[in-house]
């Protein structure tokens, strides 16, 4: 699974074994770790590293094993308690800069998670081991903050044509993943299978459902989105508007096409495209909030 660093942030995307899904947030609470399932690891080598370079990955590899390579340590954390950036608070500001190499292992292979429906075993391993190696102490608090409803937005109260239910079976799509018995991933102008492909000024979706779409533009607006279109299923769409910030950097070897400026904005697209719209109001938002951390000392 790979991670690519934005400027103000950093958007985490969670890729499993030839299954890529978009990481959900935001409108779901953090999560504990489930009680009756202890996924630690047992052995983890922390490093910072100090090759001052702009990429960032997080990869999970077959055997319970986990690579993080140049990864903020705030990345870590929103991506063990499945959060958007702006639901951290109190946090230190070394934490947004200083990077780290992780080598981790727990036993067993545990399977990965379908989105929303809880944390990845790595999340919940990467939670311990954030305790265990940088001291990290949060709390969870529920505050009212401005937040955006996704609505229908058109009369007739049905999405644009543009939006629609999808045919692809995500469900087998997982179970595949699970056997490791998946064809290799689509390329870069495939159809999207079963997850989500971005670049500047541009989303493709397959196989998405209406929550999981709200929950990944919280990190697109830096508001928590929650869906009330009142649309069931799962659906395909692309929408292309008009990049509010810097390009996200690419792995190497691949090229990003360049957005398009005259594009409409983030917000008139999803309204004219999709026959949605993002309708400002407020709500309860729960946010982590760091009451302690500390840099690890070295392996």
């Amino acid at each position: 699974m790979k991670l690519s660093r934005v400027a103000a942030g950093t958007a985490l995307v969670l890729l499993t074994v030839a299954f890529s899904v978009s990481r959900p947030h935001a409108q779901a609470p953090a999560q504990s770790p489930d009680p009756n399932a202890s996924y630690v690891y047992e052995a983890a080598s922390v490093k910072p590293n100090k090759t001052a370079s702009q990429g960032s990955s997080i990869r999970r590899f077959p055997g319970g094993r986990l690579q993080a390579t140049n990864m903020p340590l705030r990345a870590l954390i929103t991506f063990a308690y499945q959060l958007q950036g702006f639901q951290l608070v109190g946090d230190p500001s070394w934490i947004r800069t200083d990077t780290f190499d992780i080598v981790a292992k727990m036993e067993g292979d545990p399977p990965p998670v379908m989105p929303g429906t809880g944390p990845d075993p790595h999340m919940v391993a990467m939670r311990t081991l954030l305790a265990e190696r940088f001291k990290l102490v949060i709390h969870r608090e529920t505050r009212e903050l401005d937040i955006y409803a996704l609505v229908i937005a058109r009369p007739d109260g049905k999405p644009a044509p543009a939006l629609k239910p999808t045919t692809q079976d995500c469900e087998a799509m997982l179970e595949q993943a699970r056997r490791g018995t998946l064809p290799p991933p689509p390329g870069p102008n495939s159809p999207v299978v079963c997850g989500t492909r971005g670049g500047p000024g541009r989303i493709d979706v397959g196989g998405m459902p209406m929550v999981t779409f709200a929950n990944m533009l919280s990190g697109r607006v830096q508001r928590t989105v929650v869906d009330r279109t009142g649309l069931t299923g799962a659906w395909d769409f692309a929408i292309t508007f008009a990049p509010e910030s810097a390009p996200i950097p690419a792995p190497p070897g691949v090229e990003l096409p360049p957005g398009d400026p005259t594009a409409p904005s983030l917000f008139t697209a999803i309204q004219e495209q999709l026959g949605l719209k993002l309708q400002s109001t407020k709500g309860p938002v729960e946010v982590l909030v760091v009451d302690s951390i500390e840099r690890p000392t070295s392996d």
